[in-house]
């Protein structure tokens, strides 16, 4: 099934997509009147619908039908460093959305290997990702925010912070409480400066380690965003 994001749509029983999404239904996929596709806002709801006018400028739809996606586990918040090698950052982008994350915070840090990003171009990333998993729910993509001013961030659930440290730490496994909210912060490949670990836990922010393996930083996200949704199946 072919499935458009709408993040503009409501409960009307009618729609039209926009000028982009047309021409993806008519041009490209060669859509007709009469076809059947699916809709999504990005907030968790699917609408079944029918092609009526197959303009491909102004595609416009008959909503069918209305229904939610599966319930939704607790809310998983990665704030990460963007990766010195952009293509990177945009695949744990698209594998973490695959699998469900609320959230992600690209993240300043002493050792960033990359200080700006193309907020645009990761959002993009998310909505393909998203409809190729057949997904309703678009996570919010943050801009790029100091390590500082993400510690500081009120959070209703567990934080912690992945660093590669030899002391203090316990495998994620072993902390998290299955249900409950969580902010995950993961560093560059230089790692969190000891300061920013420091700051961190003094913030209540919980140590903790992904295994005895190193991985690369956007290992690590997907690692996170897998082992959270793996503990609250």
């Amino acid at each position: 099934m072919n499935i458009f994001y709408t993040p503009d749509i409501s409960n009307e029983k009618t729609y039209t997509l926009s000028e982009s999404e047309s021409k993806h239904a008519i041009r490209v996929l060669r859509l007709k009147k009469d076809n059947n596709i699916i809709l999504v806002d990005g907030k968790g709801n699917f609408f079944e619908s029918t092609i009526i006018n197959d303009h491909p400028k102004k595609c416009e739809v008959s909503i069918l039908k209305i229904r939610k996606e599966k319930k939704l586990k607790p809310k998983l918040h990665i704030a990460i460093a963007p990766t010195k090698n952009n293509d990177r950052t945009e695949w744990f982008i698209e594998k973490c959305t695959e699998i469900g994350i609320k959230e992600i915070t690209p993240i300043l840090c002493s050792h960033s290997e990359r200080k700006q990003i193309k907020q645009e171009r990761l959002i993009k990333t998310a909505i393909s990702a998203m409809k190729q998993s057949l997904k309703a729910t678009l996570p919010l993509i943050n801009e790029l925010t100091s390590i500082s001013d993400i510690i500081d961030l009120p959070f209703d659930g567990e934080k912690y912070i992945a660093h590669c440290y030899k002391e203090n730490q316990k495998h994620f496994k072993a902390v998290y409480t299955k249900e409950k909210n969580s902010l995950i912060l993961i560093g560059p490949e230089g790692d969190f400066s000891e300061e920013e670990v420091t700051l961190a836990i003094e913030k209540g922010f919980e140590p903790i380690s992904f295994g005895e393996n190193r991985l690369r930083t956007e290992t690590a996200g997907v690692v996170a965003c897998t082992a959270f949704n793996l503990m609250n199946e």
